[in-house]
């Protein structure tokens, strides 16, 4: 009944009415655009800017099932980090090659891509990429990542990367999460041989936990991974 007499009031009630109603609605828009920005916020990680691992995992699902055998997985893990930490730049140093490297993979996976931090130096990204121009793009990652990083005290650290890939025309999916496990047993194949790895069916076919190389350390700590 409340409805209806709002209806029929005088055209001077009606517009107190809807001057009324306004107010909360409008508080009501204020609040949703907040929890909008922080519920991004926290889908980004706080030192690097990247998608954190449920960010990464939408997007990442995107691009492989839109471009299919064009798309790629990537996994790349910084090698000796904990010597960058325990040298004499201590943590600092640590969390400024974290950040450059997290720079470094945003430019090489362009606006299109996904990358993310999964936790600690390990990171993930999905692509597009022919087939044809992978090898060669993967190469250049790799010459990307082992570039010096200067430290906040002008000091050059030297970084290196071991980084496995992974295909659904080669593992014969474009489900993520199997990708992403080919991806992360690639890597590890060519931990510190300079190169990086793509990944074949056997790479699939190795146990993982969370999605990760059974053995790793931390995947009894990651919640589901891509």
């Amino acid at each position: 009944m409340a409805s209806i007499a709002r209806v029929h009031a005088p055209a001077g009630n009606r517009a107190v009415l809807i001057t009324t109603l306004a107010i909360p609605l409008t508080g009501w828009t204020v609040h949703a655009l907040s929890l909008h920005r922080k519920l991004a916020a926290a889908r980004r990680d706080p030192l690097t800017g990247l998608l954190g691992r449920d960010g990464y995992t939408a997007k990442a699902r995107q691009i492989t099932a839109r471009y299919g055998d064009s798309s790629l997985v990537v996994v790349v893990d910084l090698d000796h980090f904990k010597d960058v930490n325990d040298g004499p730049g201590g943590h600092a140093a640590g969390d400024r090659v974290l950040a450059v490297t997290a720079q470094r993979l945003t430019a090489w996976a362009g606006g299109h891509g996904a990358v993310g931090r999964l936790g600690g130096d390990e990171f993930a990204l999905a692509v597009r990429i022919a087939p044809a121009r992978r090898l060669l793009r993967l190469a250049q990652l790799y010459a990307l990542l082992a570039q010096p990083v200067e430290a906040d005290d002008g000091v050059l650290v030297d970084t290196a990367a071991s980084i496995g890939a992974a295909s659904p025309d080669a593992i014969g999916t474009n489900d993520l999460e199997l990708l992403q496990r080919a991806a992360d047993a690639a890597m590890y194949e060519g931990k510190h041989t300079g190169r990086a790895v793509l990944a074949g069916p056997q790479h699939a076919a190795v146990p993982s936990i969370n999605g990760r190389r059974a053995g790793r350390p931390g995947t009894h700590s990651l919640g589901r991974a891509a």
